[in-house]
């Protein structure tokens, strides 16, 4: 049962909103506009983001303190921050998210994932400073397409679920590769979890293979990662899959949705608003009902709680972590994406009308 919103004489009370993916690092957030490369590959995605931000002139503090001021405001509480660590950045963009993180600590809950978007076992030294940057920063242990990128799956998990022994934190691993091999890759990383005792600290980030799975190997995948306790996070992201997310619900797969990547060299998009967010998941899912809408909102505000292991407690006028919107119920607030009229944090009004006043 959902119990994300309540119906207030003044409106509508919801819970916060969580963003479970986010790339906070690469945003441009309140700078200059950045024209953008084409890529049709994962590779060249890559060399075009490597490349930008070698070329960003206000720090990654500044760009995420600007990103994370405007999530605030949208009603956000929490983020899952995916923050690159590699040959071309070594553990600078970790210290500069941790810095952004810390000064509005009183505002937003933020977890860094040390994420090798450049590849682990291709990138020499890149598991040296996932080591360092697990000590000096970051909370999660990330991972990137084992096959499709690594070309080497059972080497590249050996490393990621070492790491997270090693320092005691959980997983999130970005799959962007489909078809059989991502289903190959998905089933192999929840053997994993199982085999560590991680159930419930697992996270697949984007799992296109699941998304574009149907009849007997979806219900056999989900079926994989209900038992195993894997998450999955969706983006809604332009042309790509999108998680059944009704489907895998009544399977038993926990989904949490995030924003991605958030005006950088890999798109032009993205308003650091879950509203949105849960506007655009809704859309792709082709949401009809008003319960359609309100899992929407449900997988961008509770079900990214729980997978950040925050409190996940009923809302009402009473809470002392709530957003208020001037809307007739839940399921409009998705269609209309209004920002939130108040935010409340911790019973301190921090927003009004998408502006922070604090």
């Amino acid at each position: 049962m959902i119990v994300t919103a309540t119906q207030e004489s003044a409106g509508v009370v919801a819970a916060p909103l969580v963003d479970a993916h986010i790339h906070p690092d690469k945003s441009t957030w309140g700078g200059p506009w950045l024209s953008r490369r084409e890529a049709r590959s994962l590779p060249e995605f890559i060399a075009n983001d490597v490349r930008a931000q070698a070329g960003f002139t206000r720090s990654v503090e500044e760009r995420a303190t600007a990103l994370f001021r405007t999530a605030i405001a949208n009603g956000t509480r929490a983020l899952r921050a995916q923050v690159d660590v590699g040959p071309a950045q070594g553990l600078s963009n970790v210290h500069g998210v941790r810095a952004a993180a810390e000064g509005l600590a009183s505002l937003l809950d933020v977890q860094i994932v040390a994420f090798p978007q450049q590849g682990l076992l291709t990138a020499p030294g890149t598991a040296e400073l996932l080591d360092a940057a697990l000590r000096e920063g970051a909370d999660l242990i990330g991972g990137i397409d084992p096959i499709g990128l690594e070309h080497d799956l059972d080497g590249h998990l050996d490393v990621v679920f070492g790491l997270a022994a090693k320092h005691g934190v959980d997983v999130d691993i970005h799959l962007h590769d489909g078809g059989t091999r991502g289903l190959e890759e998905t089933a192999r990383i929840a053997e994993r979890t199982v085999a560590e005792g991680l159930s419930g600290r697992v996270a697949i980030s984007h799992a296109f293979a699941v998304a574009e799975a149907e009849g007997d190997a979806l219900a056999s995948i989900a079926d994989v990662l209900a038992e195993a306790g894997v998450w999955l996070t969706t983006c809604a992201l332009g042309g790509d899959p999108v998680l059944p997310v009704g489907f895998l619900g009544e399977r038993g797969v926990r989904v949490a949705v995030g924003s991605d990547g958030v005006r950088d060299a890999w798109t032009p998009f993205g308003s650091g608003s879950m509203v949105d967010r849960a506007h655009l998941l809704a859309y792709r899912t082709d949401a009809m009902t008003d319960a359609d809408l309100e899992l929407a909102y449900d997988l961008c505000s509770r079900a990214g709680a729980e997978l950040l292991g925050l409190p996940t407690a009923p809302v009402d006028a009473l809470a002392d972590d709530r957003l208020e919107f001037d809307a007739e119920c839940l399921a409009q607030v998705v269609v209309d994406r209004p920002s939130p009229a108040r935010v409340l944090r911790a019973g301190r009004l921090i927003a009004e009308s998408g502006e922070l006043v604090t």
